[in-house]
């Protein structure tokens, strides 16, 4: 039996204004939802470059302990690895108690931030979608990549104080550096203080974080005094180190991770624009690098005849010091000219720092120090924003603040305990006096 079907005029229209809502209504919920998922995509996209930059600048940790357990003697080698990844340690704790806020205070007057204690919550879902793109990526991500800034300025302090501080005279200076000392100057640029409001320039921290570094180890150094046998009758007596293998793949491992420390200083990498500046970043650093080793072993050739492996290792460092202030807005070419300038300047540091009788036995205060104020200085040149009367206002503040503090620190804590081993616990070794320990215990004479 067939059937026929009636269509009552009323239900009809009813419905066709049903649809007609829908209709409309629809693209707005499609359009809604996609931008959500797009902002999901970007803030997961730069949280995780964030977080991978992160982790190569920790990795710089290892390049840290590798160089410099190769450029000490091997009786120091226990000790300098401790003091490395023991520093790392007490740098995060720090950084998280109270370094964080200090560098990123929710108030301040550009040059006393507000003291807060402790990391907050990350961002809720709801904060970033209704922030329309302006929280890209997760609060605790930054911590995280702040956090390996801060030690490894830290650690740019454990090789010039090498083979003759006290372990636990170290540790105390590095909870006041990590804590106080380096926050508070990295709030004058990163933090939105009055340096970065004079339009001072430091990309990744030429200054804020390598200049900090090398400053606070020279007021150790200078109360610290020379190794024994570095200077007698008024010559200088070279102290080679016991493992250069191990100093080059100390280099290479501090070059890998400096991708992570000048590319994830972009912040993020979700966008066309950011993804060609990061890529530009990235070729910079490399080639930064590779003109301050060239150049470095081409000037340390004509100068002592010799091709001198330590000096081309620190000239590829110099060059990634020198560079990290800017590495974005310099064309390739003039970012190797950077580096090699660098290059050339931590040669002739090196040497004069030593007729000085400052000894350092890594270099650090030449590579880390003097070529970060050339870095900062250089910015004026391949940066059209850049003033140098601003960069050498940052150079001379950073300077005076982390001098000053890091000599009052060293002072009271050589009154309180001391921070030199004794000259008999030298002569034998760090790692036998401080740690028990051999490095090497197959090569120990009974």
């Amino acid at each position: 039996m067939k059937m026929k079907l009636k269509m009552n005029p009323k239900t009809f229209w009813g419905g066709a204004a049903v649809l007609a809502v829908l209709a409309l209504a629809v693209p707005s919920f499609a359009e809604e939802a996609l931008g959500d998922t797009v902002t999901g995509l970007a803030y997961a996209l730069d949280t995780f470059y964030f977080l991978m930059s992160g982790a190569l600048v920790m990795w710089m940790a290892a390049g840290f302990a590798m160089l410099e357990a190769g450029l000490v003697r091997s009786k120091n080698t226990v000790e300098i690895l401790l003091k490395n990844i023991a520093l790392y340690a007490v740098a995060c704790i720090m950084y998280m108690l109270i370094g964080y806020n200090l560098m990123y205070p929710a108030d301040g007057n550009g040059i006393i931030p507000a003291v807060s204690f402790l990391i907050g919550a990350d961002h809720t879902v709801a904060d970033v979608l209704a922030s329309n793109g302006d929280i890209y990526y997760s609060g605790l991500s930054d911590f995280f990549f702040q956090v390996v800034f801060v030690a490894t300025a830290m650690s740019v302090v454990s090789g010039a104080v090498a083979e003759r501080m006290k372990l636990w005279a170290f540790l105390v200076f590095a909870c006041v550096m990590t804590g106080f000392i380096y926050p508070i100057e990295g709030y004058w640029k990163w933090g939105g203080g009055f340096l970065d409001g004079l339009g001072f320039l430091d990309f990744a921290g030429s200054g804020v974080v390598h200049l900090c570094g090398a400053t606070a180890a020279l007021a150790g150094v200078l109360l610290l005094g020379p190794r024994k046998g570095k200077y007698v009758n008024g010559k200088v007596f070279a102290i080679p180190g016991a493992n250069l293998p191990l100093a080059t793949l100390g280099t290479f491992i501090l070059w890998l991770g400096w991708f992570g420390f000048n590319g994830g200083s972009e912040l993020k990498v979700s966008t066309i624009e950011e993804a060609n500046a990061v890529s530009m970043v990235f070729v910079n650093t490399n080639t930064a690098a590779a003109g301050g080793l060239v150049a470095a072993l081409m000037f340390a050739r004509a100068w002592f005849g010799k091709a001198d492996l330590t000096m081309a290792l620190n000239g590829a460092l110099a060059g990634l010091v020198a560079i990290t202030a800017e590495p974005l807005t310099p064309s390739p070419l003039m970012a190797t000219i950077v580096g090699a300038i660098g290059g050339i300047i931590v040669v002739a540091a090196i040497v004069f720092i030593d007729k000085a009788k400052i000894d350092d036995p890594v270099g650090a205060l030449s590579v880390h120090g003097v070529v970060g104020i050339w870095g900062l200085i250089a910015v004026s040149f391949t940066n059209p924003e850049g003033s140098l009367v601003a960069q050498l206002t940052g150079v001379v503040s950073i300077f005076g603040w982390v001098f000053v503090t890091s000599f009052i620190t060293w002072m009271i804590i050589k009154a309180v305990m001391g921070i030199r081993v004794s000259e008999e616990e030298e002569l034998e070794g760090c790692d036998i006096s401080e740690c028990g320990l051999d490095a090497y215990p197959e090569f120990t004479k009974d």
